[in-house]
């Protein structure tokens, strides 16, 4: 979501929103036409994800604010776990790793500022551990969420903390739009953002590894990302810098799900993009939509090859339009993903935007407290769709429009067990 961490709205804040075509790999079977076997995937029949968002970054959902103490933040993650509970949810993903930096002793990295207020001081206890604890007691799942290459939200490495890998290294930090990212493009950053995001799997019993939708920067109008020297360097034997990109991308992606796996055979991967592969004017395998942000083209990001290949276990793209969008139609998003994921046995999570619904500067469709559950409603008639996950937990708890509460009403009168 854009609220910091995340591209919600970017369709429309980027200039032009995407409409792509219904081309792609197969017709979209609704689950009544589904054979009885239902899927070849890897989770058939062991039951629904339900999830939502915990974001960190700029203190977006949890802890309220920064230099709360010890206690008074574990009970606010608590309220967030029980909260989930009592709307009958059975996954968080919880943002350990904001910008560079951890939600729990690492080695690797500073503790996260957006605890005391200051990078690298130690709150006095461990975030992580406690959430999958007590994420784990109250039957959730927990999904470590990682951002791989957001170093900073403004682009001084001096406030950085003084031993921070991005002043170690100045050479692997780029600014751009604002902030500053590590280079994707350099081969030692991104074994370093491995092993600083893989430190969480070796230590914890997390259920999943998640990243969203940061990759390369989104396109920042007027402003170049300067890896002129690293695709000097690397790029060698591709056709432009453009495909040189999708193969870091494509590399860190395939080379952390073995690397997980290495660590904890049963440990998922999961990533949640931003919703528009392609536009079908730019590739005919793309979706019907208009997107003024496309994944495999601004952000390098080939979403639709990691889920054909099978380097991840379940995609969750954040579909955050409303049914019947002009530029990205709900509809036409869900059955998209719905036929590209069919065979691959990558699970399908659709990203919903309850922090839209009941916002003013929104349509008019999200005034309606009906719009999110018939969302589930429509997607409900989509054979690979095995979940959704809502964007964020502070509009879970607060409710402001009762499009949570009419959702569990509609659809989750019971809970469900947990996917694995």
């Amino acid at each position: 979501m854009r609220r910091w961490g995340r591209r919600s709205f970017v369709l429309g804040a980027a200039g032009t929103v995407a409409a792509l075509l219904t081309a792609g790999d197969a017709v979209a079977v609704p689950r009544s036409a589904a054979a009885p076997g239902r899927r070849s995937g890897r989770r058939a029949g062991t039951g629904e994800l339900r999830g939502v968002w915990i974001g960190t970054v700029a203190n977006l959902d949890w802890p309220s604010r920064t230099g709360l103490s010890a206690a008074a933040q574990e009970a606010e993650l608590i309220a967030h776990l029980d909260r989930a509970v009592e709307t009958r949810l059975n996954a968080v993903v919880f943002q350990v790793r904001p910008t560079a930096d951890a939600l729990w002793p690492s080695p690797y990295e500073p503790w996260t500022q957006y605890l005391t207020g200051v990078q690298g001081k130690d709150p006095g206890w461990d975030p992580l551990g406690t959430a999958v604890r007590e994420a784990h007691a109250r039957g959730l799942e927990l999904h470590a969420w990682f951002n791989p290459y957001r170093v900073a939200n403004h682009t001084d490495p001096a406030r950085l903390v003084a031993s921070h890998p991005a002043r170690v290294h100045p050479d692997w930090v780029l600014p751009y739009g604002g902030k500053l990212y590590y280079n994707p493009g350099l081969p030692e950053v991104r074994t370093f953002v491995q092993d600083a995001m893989l430190d969480a799997v070796g230590r914890y019993d997390i259920d999943a590894v998640h990243w969203d939708d940061y990759f390369y920067p989104y396109p920042v109008a007027g402003q170049t990302f300067d890896d002129d020297a690293a695709y000097e360097k690397y790029g060698a034997g591709f056709t432009d810098k453009a495909a040189w990109r999708r193969d870091n991308i494509d590399r860190l992606v395939r080379e952390t799900a073995e690397r997980a796996k290495g660590l904890k055979k049963d440990v998922r991967f999961g990533i949640s993009p931003f919703a528009v592969w392609r536009n079908a004017s730019t590739d005919p395998l793309g979706s019907d939509t208009r997107g003024g942000v496309q994944t495999y083209d601004d952000l390098h990001a080939d979403t639709r090859k990691w889920v054909k290949e099978g380097w991840i276990d379940y995609i969750c793209p954040q579909v955050y339009w409303e049914i019947g969008n002009a530029a990205a139609d709900y509809r036409e998003l869900v059955a998209w993903w719905d036929r590209t994921v069919r065979g691959t046995g990558v699970d399908l999570y659709v990203g919903e935007a309850l922090y839209k619904c009941g916002d003013p500067a929104q349509p008019a469709a999200w005034q309606d407290p009906a719009e999110l559950s018939r969302h589930l409603d429509l997607a409900a008639g989509y054979n690979q769709v095995d979940g959704h996950v809502f964007f964020s937990a502070r509009h879970v708890k607060t409710d402001p429009a009762g499009a949570m509460a009419r959702v569990v009403a509609d659809h989750y009168q019971t809970r469900a067990r947990t996917p694995r």
